[in-house]
Order: structure tokens, then sequence, then C-alpha cells
């Protein structure tokens, strides 16, 4: 209220309505500071992010199960993967008994022993002066077995332990073994894994029709990093890098390859980032086409001058600043340019669907997006007032109702049901509910149409990310237990031995077997190369 303009005009009965009027005033301004405080403290006493549930849209647009429930299937025997060793067990019969066979009692058991050998090599001399010594049997490397070996690094990359764990572990059954030797065990000589692995991803991107990305914080030599992850139903790979960038991205989707190509498909890539046609016919004059790393690939951007470019175009739409951000450097563009001609001439992701969260560096090639955290937008969203509430209550039953359709469609695709579910889309993300942060957010999920509708054109790619996020676990495991790595040979072998054991769980493929096919273990299984596998299911997929 105004105060007025003189109290000493007032009468007395007027001056007791104003006293009473601002009794009235302070004390709902102490309730108001009373509530702010007690948010201040509520606030102060949370820790870590906020306690939002899940929306569980996956979930609850499964299609409803038969009413007539079948008898459910027993589990079976199960098959033992050893021989089984038979031992008859004499009864204490008496005398006049009838025997009647045998009654079968398996049991399951581990033999867990220490070995020590010694070779005595035999060294001779020849006449002409050499000397010969005996070679070592297969599969011994260094003074610890290849099954001490197995076991290490089973326990390490699978079981998730500690060093210091599996030091105090193998010295309690008799294996004398130093921290610093164990260590070695774990990251050196390890050339033929990191190798693999890196096969592994080169057979997904070229044999898949798509795949899932995801990334995470990491730790590499007391500094904060980021670790990628790249998969589909039956691989994984890991890479750690030290930035998330898009130059980062598609440096690791060329799978090891260092080269930069210019072809039609990076000419493309520069077009559809918005740089002046001046620029790119810079580049097309030029005769050469292919370099073999970065230093020569800088060294013809700086003879062309673009390092004295600078460019920064006004973003088309408001809503993807984030995917035009790199616009501003022209040697940025170039780049990503190359190192995506370099991926399509290896013939890595050709007419491949790359689905992520719609974080910015994955936005490359013919890109999807997770309707899960698409929805997960709506569903955090603040709301204020019981209108505001209904409005966001309804369109997530659109979305819901919409997202089980689209599942639906998946494993059953046809055109009319694509167009249908073309023109629904635009129905729910178009309207106007009167909230308008709902309805700003509406606009920007309308934006990413193409990307959110990728299964009318593509059926075989998922709806959402969850395999990538259930994959990039058994990382996020692994750096709780034992924090970052201190060496590239530390990072390499870890990024290599997950990506390993995580494809060969989604092989069906015991690790403990494979591990002893390359470690060349007396008796072991043979395995075939992983990207064997890979490329023999992308066949019959």
């Amino acid at each position: 209220m105004a105060p007025p303009v003189s109290l000493s005009g007032l009468s007395r009965p007027e001056l007791e309505a104003l006293l009473v009027e601002l009794f009235g005033e302070v004390a709902s301004l102490k309730q108001v500071n009373r509530d702010l405080r007690e948010e201040i403290a509520r606030l102060k006493d949370q820790k870590g992010r906020p306690n939002i549930k899940p929306s569980g849209m996956d979930k609850g647009t499964e299609p409803s199960k038969p009413a007539h429930k079948e008898k459910r299937r027993g589990r079976g025997k199960v098959t033992p993967r050893v021989n089984i060793e038979e031992q008859v067990v004499n009864a204490p019969a008496p005398e006049g008994s009838r025997f009647k066979g045998y009654e079968p009692f398996l049991v399951r058991d581990l033999v867990i022993s220490v070995r020590a050998t010694c070779y005595q090599r035999e060294r001779w001399i020849t006449p002409d002066g050499r000397t010969i010594l005996a070679p070592l049997p297969e599969g011994i490397e260094g003074h610890f077995g290849p099954e001490l070996r197995r076991f290490v690094l089973m326990q390490y990359h699978q079981g998730q332990s500690t060093p210091p764990r599996l030091v105090a572990l193998s010295r309690s059954m008799g294996v004398s073994i130093s921290k610093r030797q164990l260590q070695r065990l774990l990251t050196e000589k390890h050339d033929g894994f990191i190798t693999e692995a890196q096969d592994v991803l080169r057979a997904g991107l070229e044999t898949s029709p798509f795949v899932s990305v995801d990334d995470t914080g990491a730790r590499h030599m007391g500094k904060n990093g980021f670790c990628t992850q790249i998969g589909k139903d039956w691989l994984t790979w890991f890479g750690t890098r030290s930035s998330k960038s898009r130059l980062n991205f598609l440096d690791l989707l060329r799978a090891g390859y260092t080269d930069y190509v210019l072809n039609d498909a990076a000419y493309d890539y520069m077009r559809n980032q918005g740089p002046p046609a001046a620029t790119i016919a810079r580049l097309m004059a030029e005769p050469r086409t292919r370099f073999n790393d970065k230093d020569a690939w800088q060294v013809h951007l700086d003879r062309l001058g673009f390092n004295t470019l600078n460019i920064t175009p006004e973003p088309a739409d408001r809503f993807a600043g984030h995917r035009l951000a790199s616009r501003s450097d022209p040697v940025r563009v170039a780049s990503e340019g190359a190192l995506w001609g370099s991926i399509q001439a290896h013939k890595f992701l050709c007419d491949a669907v790359v689905l992520s969260d719609d974080a910015g560096q994955f936005n490359v090639g013919r890109h999807a997006l997770c309707w899960v955290h698409a929805e997960r937008l709506v569903h955090k969203l603040d709301t204020f007032t019981d209108k505001h509430r209904a409005a966001q209550k309804k369109l997530r039953g659109l979305i819901w109702n919409f997202y089980g359709d689209l599942k639906v469609y998946r494993a059953q695709p046809n055109q009319r049901r694509s167009l249908a579910l073309r023109a629904r889309f635009d129905r729910i993300f178009r309207r106007r509910t009167g909230f308008a942060t709902l309805d700003r957010l509406l606009a920007r999920l309308h934006a990413n149409k193409a990307e959110l509708l990728m299964v009318p054109d593509r059926p075989e790619t998922p709806l959402h990310t969850n395999g990538s996020e259930n994959d990039i676990r058994c990382y996020v495991t692994r750096r709780k237990v034992s924090a970052g790595t201190r060496s590239d040979v530390g990072r390499d072998s870890r990024d290599a031995f997950l990506s390993l054991t995580k494809t060969c769980d989604k092989l069906r493929i015991p690790v403990w077997d494979y591990l002893g096919s390359r470690l060349k273990v007396a008796g072991h299984v043979m395995i075939e190369a992983l990207d064997h596998y890979v490329r023999r299911r992308s066949r019959y997929a």
C-alpha cells in the first residue's frame, strides 16, 4: 500500500485501521521469510543431484500381456561346461540285498592350486660359435604362466576387483607376486587385445545398420577426460580421451586410422555446416585429397591460409545453436569434414544411423535421437500451477501413446502407418498449451522431427539409448573402484579389455574361455577373432 501523505492529519480510527493493516502485512512477510529460510536449509542439506524418478515411459508402453497365462516354463537342467568325472560310492548293504543300479548326484566344485615350474632349457654351442637355447612352451611369456594371467585379467576386468585385493588374494593362495608385477600383468604386452578391440569396432562400423553412442566422465593422468561408448546388440567399444568434442568423436569413428580425406562426403559435410562457398572452393581447387596424419593436414590448411580466416555466421535456428557452434572456426569445419571423408573412405557408417541422447558432438551422418531422453525433458519440467501440471500430464500421455505406437510400427512397418505417425507427430508437438516453457520445449522437439522419427524410415533403429547406458555402467563401476589411469598404456588396456569383455558377454562367449584361447592356456577352447563373430551376426541379422 502507498504511505499516507501525513500521519498527523489522520483521525484515531483511521490510525488504528492503518496499524491493523500494517500488522497484517508484517505477519505475512514474516511467514514468507520463514518459508524461504526453510527452503534454503532444505536445499543446503541436499547432496548431489536432485532425486527425480524416471518417467517409466519405456516400460509403461509395453504391449499388455494376454489374460490367459501360460504355464511357467522351468529353467531346466544346468548343463556343466566341463567333463563329468564319475565316481562310484559304495553303500553298506546287508547280505541278501538286491542291487538296483545307481542314483546320480552331481556335485560342482572348483580346484584352485598353485604350481611353480622351473624349465631347464638346453643350451648348445654350434661349431660356428652360435648359442642355441631351447624355446619355452607355447603360452609362456615372462615369469608368470598363462593360467595366472588369465585369472588376474578375469578378476580385474570382469570381477571388478582392485590390484591390492588381487595381490592379497594371490599371495594367500601361495603365489609370490608384488604390486608392481601385478600391475604389469594388467597393462603390459596387450597389443594383441588392443588391436582385436579395434577390429571389433571396425567390423561394427562396416556392417551394422546403426550404432548407439554415449559418454561419461573419466580420469586420466590426474586430469578430467571422457570415455565414449560405441555399440549395438552384439558389440561394445570404449575409447577414453581428454575431449568430448565432435572432432574427438569423428576421430574415434575412424577406428585407428589417422588419415584425412577430401572427397564428396567431406565436402557435403562442410556445406551442411554453412561456411562460405569460397572456403570450400579453396580445398576443392587443390589436387591433393588425402593426408596421412594430423600434421600433414595442418600444413595443408596453413598453406591455404585457413588459420587467418574468422567467419561467424548467424545461426538459422535458435534451437540449433549448439549444432552450429563449430561454424565460427573454418579450420574446425574443414577438419571435421576431412575426418568424415576418412570415415566414409574406409567404408564406415555407410548409410548407418548414429543414435544418441542429443549431445551435440554425436550429431554426424544420419542421426537419430532417443525418445526416452526427449520425454524426460517434459517429465522434468518444473510446474507452478494446476494449469501447468494439467498441461504437462496431458502432453506426457500423448507422448506415451505415440511412443507405444512407434513400438508397434517397428514390429509391423507399413507405408500407411508411417504417414499417419508423421502427421500425428505434428499435431502433438505443434500444439499450444498456454504454458510458455512447455510450448518452447515442444517447438524445440518439433525442430528435431527428422531425428526423432527415424524409425518410420529405418525400423531396425532402436527408439532409445538404453543399451548404451547399460553398457557404460561397467566403465562407471570400474571408475568408482579404481579411479583413473596413470599412463596411456594403462588407459588403452582398460578400454580394450572392457570392450572385449562386454562384447564377449553379448556374443555369449565365456570370458574365461576367450582369455584362455588368447593366452594359449593348456587345453583351451578355440575362440575365433571376435570381429568374425560380429560380421557373422550382422550378415544373418
